[in-house]
């Protein structure tokens, strides 16, 4: 007797929460374990040039991987069609990603050691691009327990370093950055099996009944690069500006005031990023996929799910505040050191956003389908100016918290831009439907 869909569903969901839990646990130990041997200033330095390398990483690629749950939603086996001009596009993009960094470490960056931590960190974009192929893949194979495992590998990676530089004092902090070069190199090298398979059509795709011989295509039918371009740019812009929008604080914070006033704000959105797993998992590691086929062939049971999503997250994002403000003043000096005490005014105004966030996910899960991609894309500017605006506005004056609350307008900013952007989404399809009965 077969499993209940909603039964399955959750089993699924739990098994992912509980990988992504496990992985927020690692990323936030290692962080902390990081954070408390190099100290604010050298802890800075390190995580800030990471910050600039993940900022650039999703170049590589520059929303395929999004795109192609979009494709394979709605198409199902025919999108096999897209993969040969997706791989070129793929290695060109990647090639300019690493160009940037590189340049950037050679010719921008100040030579106190930055360089050296952006050139041993450039790998970084081949692992991230590496695991999101594979993780893409997966998902579309619905092995929801290899893609979390795989997902893990690089977060339990960086623990063991940071485990090292605990038991050997006498490593030092180019260290780390060699190491997390060598992790990402070493993904990149391992998904060389699975990325391959991907790219020669070998996709148990799930959802879409069994692959037949009238799925096959004949070459007249393959896109170009350009069909390619004109149908990811929004998915690949978006995955662009999101990480500008998150990391922007930290970067400037080391360039406007230095590497200790960027170690403790980088402390801080380590907590966030952790909190900010939950949502993801959700919408981006179970859901997805989902949403996109839904959307093309079953549209109430898309804004079923749409609807109490939004209130689901919003409700489960106020009491993860709460425990933020609670918490915050005594944990952060246990885990992370006295010397991070400087942390918890941070804490205590970012804890304003989870709500914000988590709602704004779940909204902005009705603009990953269709054509409506590009209303997304339109917040997503919009708040990645807010942010880089207020940065600029408020660190001279008041450090660290004046990122704090740029970032805070920002994820307003993008809420607003994204509850905007759904009732202007909706009122198409309206008049869509209108001019069909018509």
């Amino acid at each position: 007797m077969s499993m209940p869909g909603w039964r399955r569903a959750a089993m699924t969901v739990s098994m992912l929460g509980a990988a992504t839990a496990a992985g927020a646990v690692m990323v936030f130990l290692t962080q902390a374990l990081l954070a408390r041997q190099m100290g604010p200033a050298a802890y800075g330095l390190f995580a800030s040039s990471l910050a600039t390398v993940t900022m650039i990483a999703p170049l590589a690629g520059f929303g395929l991987t999004q795109f192609r749950l979009k494709v394979y939603g709605v198409e199902g086996w025919q999108a096999h069609r897209w993969l040969k001009p997706s791989m070129k596009f793929t290695l060109v993009t990647t090639l300019l990603a690493l160009a940037i960094v590189v340049a950037w470490a050679l010719i921008g960056a100040p030579q106190d050691g930055t360089r050296f931590s952006l050139l041993a960190l450039t790998p970084v974009i081949l692992g991230i691009l590496a695991v999101n192929l594979v993780s893409n893949k997966l998902r579309l194979e619905d092995r929801y327990g290899r893609m979390a495992l795989t997902q893990m590998l690089m977060p339990g990676s960086r623990l063991l370093v940071a485990i090292a530089l605990l038991m050997v004092p006498r490593l030092t902090d180019e260290f780390v950055a060699l190491s997390y070069g060598a992790i990402a190199l070493l993904l990149a090298l391992a998904a060389i099996p699975q990325v391959g398979a991907m790219f020669s059509g070998d996709i148990a795709l799930k959802g879409h009944g069994p692959r037949t011989g009238s799925t096959d295509l004949v070459a007249a039918e393959i896109p170009g690069m350009a069909a390619v371009w004109s149908q990811a740019w929004a998915y690949g812009v978006y995955a662009a500006l999101y990480p500008v929008f998150f990391q922007i604080s930290t970067i400037l914070l080391k360039y406007l005031q230095g590497d200790s006033q960027a170690g403790m704000y980088a402390v801080a959105l380590a907590v966030m990023t952790a909190i900010y797993l939950i949502p993801a998992t959700i919408y981006q590691k179970f859901l997805l996929g989902k949403l996109h086929r839904w959307a093309a062939h079953d549209k109430p049971k898309f804004w079923m799910v749409y609807r109490r999503g939004n209130i689901a997250m919003f409700l489960l994002g106020l009491p993860i505040s709460m425990a933020l403000v609670l918490l915050g003043p005594w944990l952060v000096p246990l885990i992370f050191g006295e010397q991070f005490r400087g942390v918890v005014p941070i804490l205590m105004v970012l804890a304003l956003c989870p709500p914000i966030r988590f709602l704004s996910t779940a909204m902005g899960s009705a603009l990953l389908t269709e054509d409506h991609m590009r209303f997304r894309v339109y917040a997503m500017a919009l708040a990645t100016l807010a942010a880089i605006a207020g940065n600029v506005l408020l660190i001279p004056a008041h450090h660290e918290l004046g990122a704090a609350w740029a970032t805070v307008i920002a994820e307003t900013v993008l809420l607003l831009g994204t509850y905007f952007g759904v009732r202007r989404f909706t009122r198409i399809q309206r008049a869509n439907a209108d001019s069909d009965r018509h």
